[in-house]
């Protein structure tokens, strides 16, 4: 009876795991379909409008936790890079030149990090996801405007500054991304506290 009993609670066990899998692809899946759509969805604010994929890799993060939200990132930047026009500018391998897509690669990072450190987060205060939403956001600003001041540079020889590209790649680009933080901060509380989030 206790063989019996034992080979029961691991076929529960395997059937667990096994809806487990299937649920992370979905979110996965389901991830990377609004990190592609974030790309289209401008908001049209004064000097330099921005797009919600800062949103939905944060929130990929705050909800999968780091592993899944950053694959659900790279999967995006994978599906961008054979050619699916998922980028804000189309898709292709020669994306790779553009002095944006070192923001993107930022994203992967990010979504990471701030999973990471949501993973640990145990009050639901909103503080505590602002606090990883911050950390990802210097992420993919130090990330990107690296990448964008070599590019710039050292590849398309179109020579920027560092003054200038503070400017425009941070001081009239981020207070947009601040505001994505917060939002993404109360939306994570609501999800956790709404037990859907899947960190693991």
């Amino acid at each position: 009876m206790e063989k019996i009993r034992t080979a029961e609670e691991d076929i529960k066990k395997g059937r667990a795991v096994k809806r487990n899998r299937t649920g992370n692809m979905i979110m996965c899946g389901l991830f990377t379909a609004l990190i592609a759509a974030g790309a289209f969805i401008r908001i049209p604010v004064p000097l330099v409008p921005f797009t919600l994929q800062f949103l939905f890799t944060t929130l990929a993060g705050l909800v999968m936790g780091g592993r899944l939200g950053a694959l659900s990132a790279a999967v995006y930047t994978m599906l961008g890079l054979i050619g699916i026009p998922v980028f804000a500018e189309g898709g292709g391998i020669w994306y790779i030149l553009k002095p944006s897509f070192g923001y993107i690669i930022g994203f992967i990072v990010a979504s990471y990090v701030t999973g990471k450190m949501a993973e640990k987060i145990k009050d639901l205060k909103v503080q505590s996801f602002l606090a990883a939403n911050f950390a990802g956001l210097l992420i993919v600003y130090a990330v990107g405007m690296v990448y964008y001041y070599f590019i710039c540079n050292f590849v398309i020889n179109t020579p920027i500054g560092f003054w200038p590209l503070v400017l425009y790649c941070f001081i009239l680009a981020v207070p947009g991304d601040i505001c994505l933080c917060i939002v993404a901060a109360f939306l994570a509380k609501r999800l956790r506290r709404a037990g859907s989030a899947m960190i693991r």
